[in-house]
């Protein structure tokens, strides 16, 4: 086995939630938004070269049911990132200006992290389709026909209904007994 495949089976394999996703993004990005600004003095290209990799990770790491959020919620963790590298002036207006023009000047990277989790996901939901294609194939259903593929099971009328239904159709009228099931009237010729 290749030396690649063998460090990449290494590494942690966690399924998120949707939420959890958005989650480890986030702090992700603020953590690393922060570190950037003490140790590379808000560097844009630093903090963009390090949000590709979030991105790829949070849509790697979203579980199979949840991964239409991966590409949602990757835009959302840029802007809470970008919070502490924006450098506005004192007070909300000069803070929100800067996290506007920050947003705006760096939407390339923004467009980019986006559209890294896009196809990951997709390419992950492809695959997953296809995997349950498979196994349904392997298990005799082939997912097609009026029932979907899954056996119908018979639908539990209330007594109420029963009864209703009967009146509708010209027989009795009467509530069918709780000890036992109710006799059906025979149509006469």
């Amino acid at each position: 086995m290749p030396p690649v495949v063998t460090a990449l089976r290494r590494f942690p394999n966690p399924r998120l939630t949707g939420i959890g996703a958005g989650l480890f993004a986030s702090l992700t990005m603020f953590v690393l938004a922060c570190l950037d600004r003490l140790l590379f003095d808000s560097s844009e290209l630093v903090y963009g070269l390090l949000f590709l990799p979030v991105s790829a990770l949070t849509a790697l790491w979203v579980r199979p049911a949840d991964l239409v959020t991966a590409p949602i919620s990757v835009p959302i963790a840029f802007a809470v990132g970008v919070f502490p590298i924006s450098g506005g002036s004192s007070g909300f207006g000069g803070q929100t200006m800067a996290l506007v023009t920050a947003l705006a000047v760096h939407a390339g990277w923004l467009y980019g992290g986006t559209l890294i989790a896009g196809l990951i996901a997709s390419v992950r939901k492809v695959r997953h389709m296809r995997a349950r294609r498979r196994y349904l194939a392997l298990q005799g259903r082939t997912g097609e026909g009026a029932a979907g593929g899954k056996a119908r099971r018979p639908v539990a009328r209330s007594p109420q209904k029963v009864a209703g239904a009967a009146a509708r159709a010209g027989g009795p009228t009467e509530r069918p007994r709780a000890d036992g099931p109710a006799e059906r009237p025979r149509a006469s010729r």
